[in-house]
Formats: structure tokens, C-alpha cells, sequence
């Protein structure tokens, strides 16, 4: 019989800060460089975490594609391990293993290992060989042997693969490699014999250029088709130079067969070198007229938009008149074959497209005199080559420094989100606007981030995707990026404070997950009490993050809980409190009662006067020693409350009791009302009954004594009923 397991809460606890910790170190060590603060810091909570889950014990993590396994048990559900399986499994490790204190150098060793790309670690043999290289005896890395599923894969397919020669040039073209031995020299000169050949080492060399998500990466994928382009050429002119022309006619068609996504960036790669730009050039005048037609048609089909890169493209390859008419032609017969071509809107969608494709001209944006400029400015740096550096560099070279650059990438994105008016690329610019957010929160520039989330804020009231924006708020309230700096809380100076106070309250409530691991401490600090303050002002709407310290085991985060319910002043915390009331930890209970005492809310009323009237005992003196032991003036109206709706001949009898000797403690007019209802309560039969509470009731006003209190009495003495007159002049005299 098998029997299921169940992780501690502290090891699932620990075990998801070590995967927060390695996610949210990957990101900051491929964003900033090794010297940046935020890079220091973010080793250190690696080390941190790992020393704190494994205590020196050796300890290991195994990886499925959607979440991490300790001891065959998953890890519970939370994005931070997600990220962190996905980023593993991405690298092809299967387990990941700590057999000691990890120091920084290695902390830092599997940061780079992490952040390789996938493709280029697989070239090199896999993370364990990797990593077996780097001596680092503290971590362990097993990897997927992908031997045997290749060796499946060859038994089970029978079409003919690649040999390693082919392999080889398309792991070196993929790695920027420029070198080749004479056996694949030999290769590239006969790929250049086969458009298909040409066609398929750019795309296979292209294909590992992708994001970690497997979105592609289609600047680096051109740069790469460029390459092989290059390399084919190269071969030719050194070997058989009479071969160009037709070289470049098969390089031509076999362009026109790839990615048009991956084309269009090729042929308007501003960046180019000399001889790749005239490679460029000859490849566009290779381009047939059916050829242009059918890259059109590729791209038109499947964006099913003109768009003004394209346009670019176009005038390009069609640069006369006639020419761009005649390729429209022919590409709107292909389209008409295509599912796009069929559909209903197509006739008004090809007449905006035609109109951008054979209106487009540069000239209004490039003036006579920044074309002169650009035509002249390799003569111009040729001449400057030969100049002394201008005194200026230096404060040229600081305004490329990283915070001038960050500085400068959250004006323009706000700007933009601030004048767009299109709902697409609104959403598309509320995307950057959170990754933005994402990256200063952990470099720990609240000063801008402030900026950003202001921009966002603002949108929510806006016309134009305010869902978007409401949805953007939450994003980076719960990111792994405001939790790291949440983390900090407790050592902010006061200027800081400020500015991550500011942040928070843009956010919004969204914002109390991030401060919960403030109250995981036993006794208060300075973090907690700060992240108290936040959610104080954040109202009922903390009340869903706050609930889940309610569930924590432990009786000092519970203890926690209850205070910042509390600080939310909201009726909405009362279901949480209540949670709170059946723990049997007297300190909890305490914690919740007067918790409830200061929520000034009908709801909080009844529930406190349920756990009077179900417990017994020393239960209910804890709850009672609970609603005086701080004099809290706030309690007054909740126990005036209580007598006021409490009903003394019934169950009640024992709660209206114990409150009339609590509220005699307190000396406030505030309660004096709900004693005077209690006070001419009667009812027949019931005298000894209504003797107790109405004498209980008589020396509650004597004891508070204010003017209002002894007029209360005046009034009961002279219009009451028999029995209170007899008991006021017997307490009187």
C-alpha cells in the first residue's frame, strides 16, 4: 500500500524561497553586470536561501517541466517554482543537488550556467559535463540523457538525418564561430551546388535563436541567415570565383523560402558592414518579380497587415513604379489562394495595404540635410580617426551609464503610454511597462519605478485599456521583483521608505503578498511594523493576501495575522479573525479578541459575543481579561454593543454579566446608552435573574461615574420599575 507524503510547511517554505531565489538571481545577473549592487545582493540571497533549506546537510531538488520534487513529493503550487522547473528543465537538468554551504564563486558559476542559452550548453555536452569542468564540489547537477531518446528517435523515424559534418557547421554558424576545417569547407562549397541545402543550414542555424518562452528572436535570427550567407559566399569567391552570380541566385530563392518575419529584418539591417550590406543588395536585385510576390504574400498572409517595415522592404526590392504594381498583382492572386485571401474583409484590408505599399516614401522623414550626413559620414569617420578624443567623451560615455539608460527607457515608455490612443498597442506598452517595473523593483530604483506606476495608475482611469492597466497593477503587485524588495523593509532609510511607500500605495492592495514575509518572525522588528503601516492604509482590500498567515502553523505568524486584520479596520477581516478565535494557543486567542474589539462593525459584534457565549471556563475570562487588558478606548463601542444586543434573561446571561464588569473599568459616557437598555430590561418570573444583571448594571454607572452615568441612575430611580428603584436605593445607601 502506498502511502502519501506531505512536506513540512517549513521545508515547502524554504525549498520556494531557494527557487525564488535562483529565478530572481538569473534575472538580475543576465540584466546587470557582475560589479552592479543588485548582482551582490542577489548572490547573497542564493547563498542565503540554500544555507537556510539545507543546514549544511546535503539536499537536492528534482526537476519536471512544471515544478520541483523533494523526496518524490512536488513542491506546492507557486510561480516562483514554476519559473525555476522551467528554467531547469529548459537547461536540461534533471536534478540539482547541494552537498555542503555553497560559497559565492559557486552561487555565481551556476547563475552563468543558468543563463547560457540552452542550445549552447547542449553543444558543449550537456550542464553536468558543464559543470564538471568548473570543480565545484558543492553543487551536483545530473542531467536528462538525451542519448537514448535520440537513439529511439532514429529507430522510430525512418527519413534519412544530417550527418556530423552538417551538424558541425550549423553548431558553428549558431555560435558566431567564423573558422572552419577543411572538411566543412568542402561542405559549404557544395551546399552552394542546392537551394534547399542553402535554405535549410540558415534555418536550422537560425532556429536555436529563441527566448527562453520559445518566442523567436528575429533580429538574431537574421544576423544569423546573414552569416551563413556570408560563409557560402566566402567559400565560393575563395574557391570558384566564376560561380558568384549563380550562388546568389540560389541564395535568392532560397531567401525567398525562409521565415518572412526573418527576411524582412535581413534585407533592413541598418546595422550592416559594408559587405553585408552589398550582399544585402544583391540578393534584393536577385529577387525576381515572382519571387518579391511570393515573400509579400508569405508576410501579408500571415500578419494579415501591411506594416511600414515591410513597406521598407518593398520599396526595396521594387524600387520603380511599374514594377511595385505588377508584384501587387501577382501577390494578390497568391493571397486569393489563401484562406486570408477568401475571407469577407479582404477586399478592404488589401486596399489599405496597397496604399501603404506603393505610397511609401522616406522623404518626409529624412531631411536633405541628415541625408547629406549620412552619405558623408564614412569619410567623416575617417577623418576623425585621426583626430585626439573631444573633451567631451567623458560626459558623452556617462550618459550611456546603466542608470541614465534606465532612466531614459522609463521616460520614453511612459511618454508612449501616455499619448497612444489604439487599444493594441496599448496593452502591447502596458506589457513593457510591467517588465520595466519588474527590472527596477530588483535593481532597487523605487525613484523611477514610482514614475512608471504613477503612468500606470493614471491609465486605469483612461478610455483605453484601464483593464490592462488594473491587470498590469496586480502583476507587479505579486511579482517576485516587489517581494525581493519588500525583503529589504526593515533596512530602508527614511528617503527610501518614502519612495517604496509611494510604490506600494500606486499598486494598490495587490502589494500585501509581497510584505507577508515581514510577519514571519517571532518577535516584531522594524520591517514588520513598517509593512503594518502599508497595510493599514490599504484597507479591506489586504484582507484575501492576509487570511493566508491564518493557515501558517506557527502560533506567531497567527499572533501576526490578527494584528494587521486588525489594522484593516474592515468588517471584511472578521471571517479571518473568527478562524482565529477556535486556535487553541491562548496568545492567539487574546491576539484575535482584541483584534475584533477594534473592527467597529456590527459583524465583529456577533462574533464576539458568540465565543463569549460558547465558552466556558477559563476560555472565557481569557477573552474577557482579553477585551480590558490594554484599555484600549477603541473597544468601548464594540462592548456597548454587546449589552445592547444581547438578551440578559436568555443565554446572554453570563455575557451581559462579564461586560457590565468590564465596561465599569473603563469610566466612558460611550457605553453608558447600551447599560441603561440592560438596566430596565425585564420580565415576568424572572426576578432573580433581573436582579443580578440590574444590580451588575447599577454598579457599572456608579463606578463610571460621569455626569451622564449618574443621570442615567436619576432618571431609573425615579421612573423604573419597582424592582431597579429598590436596588438603586439599596446601592445608594
Amino acid at each position: 500500500m502506498t502511502q502519501a507524503l506531505a512536506l513540512s510547511s517549513d521545508l515547502a517554505r524554504q525549498s520556494i524561497a531557494v527557487a525564488r531565489a535562483l529565478t530572481a538571481g538569473v534575472r538580475v545577473w543576465a540584466l546587470y553586470p557582475e560589479e552592479h549592487p543588485s548582482v551582490g545582493v542577489a548572490v547573497g540571497r542564493v547563498v542565503a536561501s540554500i544555507r537556510d533549506l539545507a543546514a549544511g546537510s546535503p539536499f537536492s531538488f528534482g526537476v519536471t517541466p512544471t515544478t520541483l520534487v523533494v523526496g518524490g513529493v512536488p513542491l506546492p503550487a507557486d510561480r516562483a517554482v514554476e519559473e525555476a522547473a522551467r528554467l531547469l528543465h529548459d537547461h536540461d537538468i534533471l536534478e540539482l543537488a547541494f552537498l555542503g554551504e555553497v560559497p559565492e564563486p559557486t552561487a555565481k558559476a551556476l547563475l552563468t550556467l543558468l543563463v547560457s542559452t540552452p542550445p549552447d550548453v547542449r553543444a558543449e555536452g550537456g550542464p553536468a559535463i558543464v559543470w564538471a569542468r568548473q570543480n565545484h564540489a558543492t553543487i551536483r547537477l545530473e542531467q536528462i540523457d538525451y542519448a537514448k531518446i535520440l537513439e529511439d528517435r532514429q529507430v522510430q523515424d525512418p527519413l534519412p538525418r544530417r550527418d556530423d559534418v552538417w551538424q558541425s557547421l550549423v553548431n558553428t554558424i549558431a555560435r558566431g564561430e567564423a573558422e572552419f576545417d577543411e572538411a566543412q569547407q568542402r561542405r559549404l562549397l557544395a551546399i552552394t551546388h542546392n537551394t534547399a541545402d542553402i535554405r535549410d543550414l540558415a534555418a536550422e542555424a537560425a532556429e536555436p535563436k529563441r527566448n527562453v518562452d520559445g518566442s523567436p528572436l528575429v533580429t538574431t535570427q537574421a544576423a544569423t541567415v546573414l552569416a551563413v550567407f556570408r560563409h557560402l559566399t566566402g567559400v565560393v569567391r575563395v574557391a570558384e570565383p566564376d560561380r558568384l552570380p549563380e550562388v546568389m541566385q540560389r541564395i535568392a530563392a532560397a531567401t525567398a523560402a525562409l521565415d518572412p518575419h526573418v527576411v524582412v529584418q535581413m534585407m533592413q539591417n541598418e546595422s550592416a558592414v559594408h559587405d553585408d550590406a552589398a550582399m544585402i543588395s544583391r540578393i534584393a536585385a536577385a529577387f525576381d518579380e515572382d519571387k518579391v510576390a511570393e515573400l509579400l504574400a508569405t508576410a501579408l498572409g500571415r500578419d494579415g497587415k501591411a506594416t511600414v517595415r515591410l513597406a521598407q522592404v518593398f520599396d526595396t526590392l521594387a524600387p520603380d513604379e511599374d514594377r511595385k504594381r505588377r508584384v501587387l498583382s501577382t501577390t494578390r492572386s497568391l493571397l486569393g489562394e489563401q484562406e486570408f485571401g477568401k475571407s469577407s474583409q479582404f477586399r478592404t484590408v488589401w486596399s489599405s495595404m496597397e496604399t501603404l505599399l506603393l505610397s511609401y516614401d522616406e522623404t518626409p522623414y529624412v531631411s536633405d540635410a541628415y541625408r547629406a550626413a549620412l552619405e558623408g559620414i564614412g569619410a567623416r569617420g575617417d577623418l576623425l580617426a585621426d583626430r585626439t578624443l573631444p573633451p567631451e567623451l567623458s560626459q558623452w560615455l556617462h550618459t550611456l551609464e546603466q542608470d541614465n539608460i534606465r532612466s531614459l527607457s522609463v521616460t520614453l515608455v511612459t511618454d508612449l503610454l501616455r499619448i497612444e490612443d489604439r487599444l493594441e498597442y496599448t496593452e502591447a506598452l502596458v506589457q513593457d511597462v510591467v517588465n520595466l517595473l519588474e527590472d527596477l523593483l530588483l535593481a532597487g530604483d523605487f525613484e523611477l519605478a514610482r514614475l512608471a506606476l504613477r503612468e500606470l495608475r493614471d491609465s486605469v482611469s483612461k478610455d483605453v485599456a484601464p483593464a490592462a492597466a488594473r491587470s498590469a497593477l496586480t502583476t507587479v503587485g505579486e511579482s517576485i521583483a516587489l517581494r525581493d524588495a519588500a525583503a529589504l523593509l526593515g533596512d530602508f532609510d527614511q528617503a527610501t521608505l518614502a519612495l517604496f511607500t509611494e510604490c506600494c500605495d500606486l499598486i494598490g492592495p495587490a502589494a500585501t503578498r509581497a510584505l507577508l514575509p515581514a510577519f514571519h518572525t517571532e518577535p516584531h522588528t522594524t520591517a514588520s511594523r513598517r509593512a503594518l503601516d502599508l497595510i493599514r492604509s490599504f484597507g479591506g482590500g489586504a484582507v484575501t493576501a492576509l487570511a493566508t498567515l491564518v493557515d501558517d502553523d506557527r502560533w506567531f505568524v497567527q499572533h501576526h495575522a490578527a494584528g494587521a486584520l486588525a489594522a484593516t479596520g474592515s468588517a471584511e477581516a472578521v471571517p479571518a479573525l473568527q478562524a482565529l478565535l477556535r486556535k487553541t494557543d491562548p496568545r492567539v486567542l487574546r491576539a484575535a479578541v482584541s483584534a475584533l474589539a477594534r473592527i467597529d462593525d456590527p459583524s465583529a459584534a456577533r462574533a464576539l459575543q458568540t465565543v463569549l457565549r460558547s465558552a466556558t471556563g477559563a476560555r472565557r475570562l481569557a477573552v474577557m481579561d482579553a477585551l480590558i487588558a490594554e484599555r484600549d478606548a477603541r473597544v468601548v463601542p464594540m462592548l456597548d454593543r454587546l449589552l445592547s444586543e444581547s438578551d440578559p434573561f436568555d443565554e446572554d446571561r453570563i455575557v451581559v454579566l462579564d461586560t457590565l464588569k468590564t465596561v465599569a473599568q473603563f469610566a466612558d459616557d460611550r457605553t453608558v446608552k447600551g447599560i441603561t437598555t440592560v438596566m430596565h430590561r425585564k420580565r415576568w418570573f424572572r426576578r432573580a435573574v433581573a436582579r443580578a444583571f440590574k444590580t451588575a448594571a447599577v454598579h457599572a454607572l456608579l463606578a463610571i461615574g460621569t455626569p451622564a452615568a449618574i443621570a442615567s441612575l436619576d432618571e431609573a430611580q425615579r421612573r423604573g420599575d419597582r424592582l431597579l428603584r429598590k436596588i438603586i436605593r439599596e446601592v445608594r445607601t
